[in-house]
């Protein structure tokens, strides 16, 4: 924090611009700032703000005016200023919808006979999902989508048998392998077919 104050009075004291080479030559001379830091410094003081920087060409500027910090600082308490008064505005406008909202809600005895129908019904309903959810395995949706799922999974195991098949067909053809070796070098019983 001390190196950016210090880096800041080059920039506030001389009032010029500067590229990186020079302030890298000079403000170790002028402040005593360790010639490593002065372009991770400057770059945080760009990041800040604080230092103004421009692509000219192919050279990169660097400068910094007391009334530009001025200035920054205007614009930014100009800012803070509108966002404090939008979020009052919203404040006021989130309570007045809690007035509204609490506005019928009064403690009454209509409300208060209304309120405990409304749990008793609650209740009921959630007595009627619990038995619901008892029957649920023989749901007829439930019970054709399972269906269909063991139909692809028979499909599936008739396709991988047909598979083998064709591997000891291919085994037989080529390597003049038998069924019965190939079944028992497989582990493959004897009883193995589509289904």
């Amino acid at each position: 924090m001390a190196i950016q104050f210090n880096f800041k009075r080059v920039f506030k004291k001389l009032k010029e611009f500067y590229q990186l080479k020079e302030l890298e030559r000079d403000a170790p001379k002028m402040k005593g700032i360790v010639t490593n830091t002065v372009k991770d410094v400057l770059q945080s003081l760009v990041d800040d703000n604080l230092v103004n920087t421009d692509k000219i060409g192919t050279s990169n500027y660097y400068w910094s005016f007391p009334s530009s910090a001025l200035q920054s600082r205007k614009a930014r308490i100009e800012e803070l200023m509108l966002e404090l008064q939008k979020l009052k505005e919203k404040n006021a406008e989130l309570q007045s919808n809690i007035d509204v909202a609490y506005d019928g809600r009064e403690n009454s005895d209509d409300r208060a006979t209304l309120l405990k129908k409304v749990s008793e019904l609650e209740a009921i309903n959630k007595k009627h999902q619990e038995n619901l959810a008892l029957f649920r395995e023989c749901d007829p949706a439930l019970l054709e989508a399972k269906e269909n799922h063991a139909n692809l999974a028979l499909e599936c195991g008739n396709r991988w048998t047909e598979n083998i098949f064709l591997i000891q067909s291919y085994c037989f053809k080529k390597f003049n392998i038998e069924r019965a070796d190939f079944n028992q070098q497989f582990g493959i019983p004897e009883e193995f077919d589509t289904l």
